[in-house]
């Protein structure tokens, strides 16, 4: 019992202050089977599982827990598993983002309220990344991250189908009357044949990659396939290495800096990642207490050339990018040409540029050279201007290029609902050249800023063949969609942000490169149409969503709640007994 007051369980386990506690606590935990030994003073690691069958990315986590356990036992942990809520974009309504905020704060609680010394979180589906480093960021403990990892790529009549992406393309295809409602249904049973989250480029691939190029995963953690035996390694080495980093107090906030985002901006644009990024950087940063801007975003994106050629932007799929070499390979090409900083620390102890500088890439096609990248300006755009004070964002990687300098005539949409009621209408008033402006899906808005930004384009224009518009929203889209599409829009037109002001028939100026998105209308016009403008309210009475509308901040600021901004540790003062 030498060790009993070295770690933070030893205050409920060891103490001789509070020796009822101690006895009730122990006491209890013995119904489980637990030996006295478990109780000696060790670290009692705790790993957050988001495991839920209702959220299908993340199915398998029972049994990625136990390899975790098994690394942790291997190191001289006590591994405690807790639940925690899990937020399933496949199937949580209104959307899963907003809900992303009420996991933070059950993670945060858990960790806090509870005896562990360190954490590992398990994440898969898209928010349950952002929730759980968000809740664990506000405590900072010693903390790694474990993804679940993508599915196995889909193959659909002899072509590779991706999660999201080809779900986007086969909806235009059977609106457009070119395949049948059998030919789609065929293509989703060939599309998810295995565990894992989705297999494109998109929010969870993403931020499975955001955690590894933040330092807080181990090397590979962001593309090893869901069914693959390294994978299972891969959690079983982080919970050996957990119980190291409390030993060593490696807490998060020693890893996670400015440096560390900046590191991983860089490489998002690098691997053509999703738009929700940074949303949820600013989210997590904000917990951390680090300054984080879209600007931040402009400066570190720029001129950084996208090379993993994956869906949506590009070809291949993640089982295709792990066998190419994986994020190590794409951070040792960055690191090669000095634009990340080599120095950050990570989880393992070892700086970013002392995990990757050995690492290789076997597939030039996947993941592409400085020389030959897939998109030449690949970061994430930031767009602002009259009817985007506060900024907007733009992915250039899944975008066309003839539309990145474009003035249009804008088709109003005041809701998703009225969008999905007009946008098929023969009688609608558009053309490819229009810019469909969809509002009030915005944090408040929709309430949870819901993936409709990539609205489907009007039939009229699909059967002449067309692929894509210009479209703009207050709203997020799915990492998995395409398109010149323009989101996160800030202040939101639920708020009368200048949004709202947008009226049919108006002309709107686009110039990408510029970062320019004009509402060509007098400022006086402006400020007289949000005079008068009502705002399409969500209809709520009470509960988590009241409460949400009344504390969420914009998209610039991350739409986390206002309240839970900040690091508060894991400082528990009174005693139960």
């Amino acid at each position: 019992m030498s060790k009993k007051n070295k770690f933070r369980s030893s205050d409920w386990y060891n103490s001789k202050s509070h020796r009822r506690d101690t006895f009730v606590h122990r006491g209890w935990m013995r119904n489980q089977g637990h030996p006295t030994h478990l109780f000696d003073g060790r670290p009692v690691i705790g790993i957050c599982n988001t495991w839920s069958e209702l959220t299908p990315c993340n199915g398998h986590f029972k049994k990625i827990a136990e390899y975790v356990r098994r690394g942790v036992y291997e190191a001289g942990g006590f591994p405690l598993e807790f639940p925690v809520f899990s937020t399933s974009e496949s199937n949580l309504r209104p959307t899963a983002m907003l809900f992303r905020n009420l996991a933070s704060m059950d993670v945060e609680e858990a960790i806090r309220a509870n005896p562990m010394d360190g954490v590992v979180l398990l994440m898969g589906c898209d928010k349950t990344t952002p929730s759980l480093l968000m809740g664990a960021a506000s405590c900072d403990l010693p903390t790694i991250g474990v993804s679940g990892g993508p599915m196995l790529n889909g193959h659909h009549k002899g072509d590779k189908i991706g999660s999201g992406t080809g779900v986007w393309k086969l909806d235009a295809d059977l609106n457009a009357g070119l395949i049948t409602q059998d030919e789609f249904v065929e293509a989703e049973i060939s599309m998810s044949r295995s565990e894992g989250h989705c297999m494109t480029m998109g929010t969870a691939s993403t931020m499975a990659s955001m955690v590894e190029s933040l330092g807080m995963a181990l090397p590979h953690n962001a593309a090893i396939p869901a069914v693959d035996a390294r994978r299972y390694s891969n959690a079983y080495l982080s919970g050996k290495r957990i119980v190291e980093m409390v030993k060593e107090n490696l807490t998060m906030s020693k890893i996670v800096t400015k440096k560390s985002f900046e590191n991983a901006i860089k490489v998002n644009g690098a691997i053509g990642g999703s738009t929700n990024a940074v949303i949820h950087f600013a989210a997590i940063a904000g917990r951390m207490e680090i300054d984080l801007s879209l600007d931040d975003w402009e400066r570190c994106g720029k001129e950084i050339p996208t090379l993993v050629n994956l869906q949506p932007s590009g070809t291949y799929l993640m089982e295709d990018f792990y066998y190419a070499g994986g994020l190590p390979a794409v951070i040792k090409r960055l690191l090669d040409k000095n634009i990340i900083h080599k120095d950050a620390l990570t989880v393992n102890g070892k700086t970013i540029g002392e995990n990757n500088f050995e690492s290789e890439c076997w597939n030039d096609d996947v993941i592409r050279t400085l020389d030959n990248p897939l998109t030449k300006d690949g970061g994430i755009k930031v767009l602002k201007g009259n009817i985007a004070p506060n900024g907007a964002i733009l992915k250039p990687s899944a975008a066309s290029q003839h539309l990145m300098q474009h003035t249009g005539r804008a088709v109003v949409f005041e809701s998703v609902e009225e969008f999905h009621q007009k946008i098929h209408d023969p009688n609608l008033d558009v053309d490819e050249n229009c810019i469909l402006v969809l509002k009030n899906c915005g944090p408040k808005g929709y309430p949870g800023m819901a993936e409709v930004g990539n609205m489907i384009l009007p039939q009229k224009v699909l059967q002449k063949g067309i692929r894509d518009m210009i479209r703009i929203s207050d709203a997020r889209m799915s990492g998995t969609a395409f398109g010149t599409v323009i989101l996160h829009t800030s202040p939101e037109a639920a708020i009368k942000g200048p949004l709202a002001a947008v009226q049919n028939g108006d002309q709107i100026k686009i110039d990408v490169e510029k970062g320019i998105m004009e509402l060509l209308v007098n400022d006086d016009v402006i400020k007289e149409r949000l005079k008068n403008y009502t705002p399409v309210l969500p209809d709520i009475t009470g509960g988590y969503q009241k409460m949400y509308i009344e504390h969420v901040m914009q998209a610039d600021k991350g739409a986390d709640l206002d309240f839970l901004v900040g690091r508060r540790g894991v400082k528990v003062d009174r005693h139960s007994h």
